[in-house]
């Protein structure tokens, strides 16, 4: 991997940690963090040199699965670039799924180091079978307990640099698990090629420069802000429960350090325009808006564009743990598409593949394919599952065979490897990719197949409806699954039997939505913790079905 830079001489990049390096040496004094205070990039590497020998000490070494659960700050920061410097594996896990799922994950990952909050060992100490591995433990904070050692106690008081761990491109650096949302929990392979490809593709696609202030909700993408050699805010907010999120704090971070990007999913962006239309105020700083995490609807693009200068552009992009980005697309651009035809009854515009990513798109099967040669491969405007191949897709997932086996598509003939997104959609003749929703959430009728994303899009014209969301529930042994559409209202408004009778009647006029009779009025949906924006439908369907029957 070379690291091109306008302002540097090309180096031969081996482990992401040298990034870090590369910017002390570029810019010793410019931040690399601006708040909660600074830091810069000198001191940034001088900490993560001194965290490697203690680390070291302790007993982490290259390859030492190494579980973090750290909050985004900077100790977060300091460890991470630490750990990838010595060549451990760094394990992060979405504590949001909550201790049953994560207790269930741990225990097939087995860490033999683990780094966390004082509230983490304690579930540590309650699960302490889960943990039988682990030689090391360190607990962030001033004071430990039992065998923890402190993590502010183990900076060696050096300015020795410690030599960065070679690291093949197609070895194991990083495993980060889905946040289990869409299905069971998984740890994603992120071999050091994927990352290093991850961190040259979001800098030319997003049309990232060197000199940008980067407003970080998303700890992954803040990693990259630094290997980019960006300065970066760490948002005053509670990274892993956004929904909990302050829009005033956030708006205090963007004007006072005049940051030119973000990251936010779209319930990240939908609260800062909301604030800021009813408080009247602009983000004219904001240059650069990358949203992702769920699909990013219209009306949220057009809100959010009225905060920002009219040279300023919001990026869309698809992707998924196990592969980001896969496509992208600018809001000016899908306001151009969506002017010809209604919002999302025919998908979710989610943009152009990547390159040099490739995407195609197969017939829809719950089934393993065994290789690529016998895939049915579709026709542009056909319906089938989303299936990538590139430099930053994930090989796999760790000690999870089954999951492995039905994600991967070998192609023999070229001796690579697909990945099944387990998302649908299509391709059309312009070659740009439409979002029909996940292949789990599908509803199989006695009439056909339903897709979430258009028939969702048709209840969606209701003026009174916030967002529905369609579900499926069994209702025989037939193998068929009944249709539900459940529908929640705007603020102030309730339901009532003249709303029913306008969306079943909705319904009705579509071709898509016609033999979808069940309406059910739900205050909020369940949403993931990580974005909040995706819907939890198993959980809805459960719900729904004690309603119906």
């Amino acid at each position: 991997m070379v690291h091109n830079d306008e302002n540097s001489t090309s180096r031969k990049i081996n482990n992401i940690s040298e990034y870090l390096s590369l910017n002390a040496e570029k810019h010793p004094e410019k931040p690399a963090l601006l708040y909660p205070r600074k830091v810069t990039y000198r001191e940034l590497e001088r900490k993560v040199n001194q965290l490697c020998f203690g680390l070291e000490n302790s007993g982490i070494e290259a390859g030492t699965k190494t579980l973090v659960m750290v909050p985004a700050g900077i100790d977060f920061f300091v460890l991470i670039f630490a750990l990838f410097r010595i060549g451990a594996i760094p394990v992060m896990i979405d504590p949001g799924m909550g201790i049953v799922k994560m207790v269930s994950v741990l225990e097939e990952l087995e860490p033999e180091a683990f780094v966390g909050i004082p509230k983490a060992h304690l579930m540590r100490l309650a699960y302490n079978s889960v943990f039988a591995k682990v030689k090391t433990n360190i607990i962030t904070g001033a004071a430990g307990f039992g065998r923890t050692r402190c993590l502010i106690k183990l900076g060696k008081d050096t300015n020795m640099k410690y030599a960065a761990s070679l690291i093949d491109p197609d070895e194991l650096a990083a495993i980060f698990f889905t946040s289990g949302s869409t299905g069971p929990s998984k740890g994603v392979i992120y071999t050091s090629g994927m990352l290093m490809n991850q961190i040259e593709i979001t800098k030319t696609q997003f049309n990232i420069s060197s000199d940008e202030i980067d407003l970080c909700t998303f700890p992954l993408l803040g990693l990259f802000a630094v290997c980019h050699g960006n300065s970066s805010v760490l948002a005053d907010m509670d990274m892993m429960h956004p929904a909990s999120l302050h829009p005033e704090k956030l708006i205090r971070n963007i004007r006072e350090f005049n940051c030119t990007q973000m990251f936010g999913s779209p319930m990240v962006l939908n609260k800062l325009a909301d604030y800021c239309l009813r408080k009247g105020l602009k983000l004219n700083s904001l240059r650069n808006i990358i949203s992702a995490g769920a699909p990013v609807h219209r009306d949220i693009l057009e809100s959010f564009r009225k905060l920002i200068s009219n040279d300023a552009d919001i990026h869309t992009p698809y992707g998924a743990t196990e592969a980001l980005p896969v496509t992208d697309i600018t809001a000016s651009e899908l306001q151009n598409i969506y002017s010809v035809r209604p919002e999302n009854e025919n998908g979710v515009c989610i943009g152009y593949p990547v390159e040099p990513l490739k995407v195609n798109i197969i017939g829809i099967t719950d089934k393993p394919v065994e290789s690529y040669d016998t895939a049915k491969l579709m026709l542009p405007e056909e319906i089938g599952e989303i299936v990538v191949n590139g430099p930053w897709v994930t090989p796999g997932y760790f000690k999870n065979s089954e999951a492995s086996l039905l994600s991967r598509i070998r192609d023999n003939e070229k001796n690579e490897t697909w990945h099944r997104m387990g998302d649908l959609g299509k391709i059309d003749t312009n070659g740009i990719l439409w979002f029909y929703g996940r292949k789990t959430h599908r509803v199989i009728t006695l009439q056909g197949t339903l897709f979430t994303i258009p028939c969702e899009a048709v209840f969606n014209r209701h003026p009174d409806v916030s967002r529905s969301a369609l579900v499926g529930i069994r209702m025989d042994e037939s193998g068929f699954i009944r249709p539900v559409i459940c529908i929640q209202l705007k603020s102030g408004f309730h339901p009532t039997e003249k709303i029913k009778k306008e969306l079943y009647d909705l319904g009705s006029s579509f071709p898509i939505t016609k033999g979808i009779s069940d309406i059910l009025f739900i205050k909020d949906f369940p949403v993931d913790p990580r974005h909040n924006a995706k819907i939890l439908r198993e959980k809805l369907a459960l719900w729904a079905e004690k309603r119906i029957k």
